[in-house]
């Protein structure tokens, strides 16, 4: 009997660890996109301040912004796809808009643009 209960146990074990298995998602969305400037202030001093989105494969990411080395603004979005449209909704952020956006292959390489044409990243 304790034979038939451990070969039981071994199969309910292989059969759920069958079963919980998560799609891989492939989207070429996922990686690292970065957006990059130098900043201006108090007349001569210099800033590099660099945006950063993270996309990970369940659908969600990270923002960073960075001036220098400071990181001034980190939070987490979801993001979705519907046919070529990407949306981000950024969780954590008030007044902050959704982002509507799309990639577009360039000479400069891959680019995530607004729908509106307006530049706002490239892959790392």
């Amino acid at each position: 009997m304790k034979k038939f209960l451990s070969l039981m146990a071994i199969c309910a074990i292989i059969f759920s660890a069958n079963c919980s298995r998560v799609e891989q998602n492939n989207d070429p969305i996922i990686g690292i996109w970065f957006q990059a400037g130098t900043e201006i202030s108090n007349g001569s001093s210099k800033s590099t301040l660099r945006k950063e989105w993270i996309f990970n494969d369940v659908y969600l990411g990270r923002y960073h912004e960075i001036n220098g080395n400071d990181i001034t603004l980190q939070t987490d979005f979801k993001w979705s796809k519907e046919g070529e449209i990407y949306t981000i909704e950024y969780r954590g952020l008030e007044n902050v808009p959704v982002d509507r956006l799309k990639i577009i292959e360039t000479d400069q390489g891959t680019v995530l643009e607004k729908v509106d044409g307006e530049y706002v990243a490239i892959r790392e």
